[in-house]
């Protein structure tokens, strides 16, 4: 039997996450507990804490209305995660077709079919009703204007913030069977249905929509698309207004079958959706939707070769987050490692399949400047050392015997020498580091904080005259034998040294 004629009457869904973050999933299994009947089961629609399941259950004979009538049922989550102990929503349930077709955000407000009025021919339409869990009032009609529905399949969603309620159905402007269309809140009033444009609606039918909880993202049935079977689940992206969208991406053939799936809804980390993929009747099926690791990125730069030179380059090092990814440089560039580059500093954002980022910022030197040839012998080079205490790390440039030697250069650079390289040596003895995790990775430490405060300092007044070069960084001294109590041993091999040329 076809899956539309069976459940496509009346279809909802509740969203809450963008396709987006499907970055990979389990493979489909249906629901466990007792949902899944030889009846049907359709239209899983969660409150927000996920502990209520609603759904729609045809075909089964303690229905209000017979066997062939179409009621809301509902399942609360055991103990141990399962949905069991189904039983009939008495409340909102008749001998007409009743479903489920929204949630508010705080469970107190549930939008229904329209099947209350009482009337021999009922208006179709929506209805809203207010309570929790199991018990509810009776629904009140939603007055939508200019919605006229006379064919026998329509459907309606409302999201969560109950201010948008999409409408599927064959209306004025249809491209062929339902159509999408939308309505928008505003104030205490429905605006009247707008259709959502030739992107997502077909020549075919387009049924059982719902939006991400950003309002971002569409998902629906349809079989005008092509795809795997009857009907297939699509999602696209809002491009700005209610009828601008992407294109339609199939969910593809793990979850799409080559039966009827439609119904796609979220709650918390799994997705749930209905198919006959196994029998005549359609079931719940569900998944997990994993989240990929985070994105990581360090990089290393290569400075240019000669002075006003264009080609440093950036080599980038990823690990998490899902590929593919996108690389948006500071300065313009796109590519995955930044190339020709000058010097200067370069900020690199990343970006993954699901929409994670991650920025790393990296530096390209240069060369200094060339200078013409001068008489330098006259000028006497400097030098200065200091020794460090465990684990310390970094001098004051305005203090001590270090101020002094900074002095000295600028003496010399303010009486005429056209340049000075200054060259650093530091070192590390062999007691264990905790904080720097290697003698070695304290050693660089010692140097890249010299180097940097230096380069700072002369860069406000002798851009170009100074340059600073870090010569080695050595761990040296005795063995160490569980002795750093013995402070004299081991402090002639925990300094930094200056040598000017």
């Amino acid at each position: 039997m076809s899956g539309k004629l069976l459940f496509a009457l009346f279809f909802t869904g509740i969203c809450t996450t963008s396709y987006g973050q499907f970055w990979d999933h389990s493979d489909p299994v249906r629901l466990g507990g007792t949902v899944n009947t030889e009846a049907e089961e359709s239209i899983p629609v969660f409150s927000q804490d996920s502990s209520m399941l609603y759904f729609v259950r045809t075909f089964d004979a303690s229905n209000k209305g017979g066997e062939t009538d179409q009621d809301i049922w509902y399942s609360e989550k055991d103990e141990t995660g399962v949905y069991t102990d189904c039983a009939r929503l008495k409340d909102l349930n008749n001998k007409y077709n009743n479903a489920v077709v929204g949630l508010g955000t705080d469970g107190t407000t549930m939008y229904v079919l329209n099947s209350y009025e009482g009337k021999k021919d009922l208006e179709k339409g929506i209805a809203v009703s207010s309570g929790s869990g199991t018990g509810w009032s009776t629904p009140t009609e939603v007055k939508i204007p200019g919605l006229s529905i006379d064919g026998d399949f329509y459907g309606f969603h409302v999201n969560e913030r109950e201010d948008v309620i999409i409408i599927s159905y064959e209306g004025a402007g249809s491209l062929g069977e339902e159509d999408l269309y939308v309505s928008i809140k505003e104030g205490n009033a429905w605006s009247a249905p707008q259709h959502m444009g030739s992107t997502i609606n077909s020549a075919g039918f387009e049924i059982s929509p719902f939006l991400s909880e950003s309002q971002d993202s569409i998902f629906f049935s349809s079989n005008g698309f092509g795809g795997e079977g009857d009907a297939d689940i699509f999602f696209s992206v809002k491009q700005g207004s209610w009828t601008s969208w992407s294109k339609p991406v199939n969910l593809g053939s793990r979850i799409n079958s080559p039966k009827f799936d439609a119904y796609f809804s979220h709650s918390g980390d799994q997705a749930y959706w209905s198919s006959n993929r196994e029998a005549d009747r359609s079931d719940i099926y569900m998944i997990d939707i994993y989240t990929p690791p985070p994105i990581s990125v360090s990089c290393s730069a290569t400075d240019a070769t000669t002075y006003k030179g264009a080609d440093g380059s950036i080599d980038l090092t990823l690990s998490g987050g899902a590929p593919p990814f996108t690389f948006s440089w500071s300065n313009g560039s796109t590519a995955e490692d930044a190339m020709n580059l000058e010097k200067g500093e370069y900020t690199v954002t990343i970006t993954d399949k699901v929409g994670q980022t991650a920025t790393s910022t990296c530096f390209v030197d240069e060369p200094p400047m060339p200078l013409d040839p001068v008489v330098v012998e006259d000028y006497e080079n400097l030098d200065f050392k200091h020794n460090f205490g465990y684990n310390k790390n970094k001098l004051s440039i305005s203090r001590g015997k270090l101020k002094k030697f900074i002095k000295s250069i600028e003496k010399q650079l303010k009486d005429g020498r056209p340049n000075v390289t200054i060259n650093v040596v530091s070192s590390a003895s062999h007691v264990p580091t905790k904080t720097f995790g290697t003698n070695e990775r304290l050693a660089e430490v010692r140097a890249e904080n010299m180097k940097y405060d230096l380069v700072a300092h002369f860069e406000k007044k002798y851009a170009g005259k100074v340059n600073v070069v870090v010569l080695s960084t050595l761990v040296d001294g005795p063995a160490y034998e569980d002795d750093s109590a013995d402070k004299e041993k081991y402090w002639p091999f925990q300094f930094v040294s200056l040598k000017t040329e």
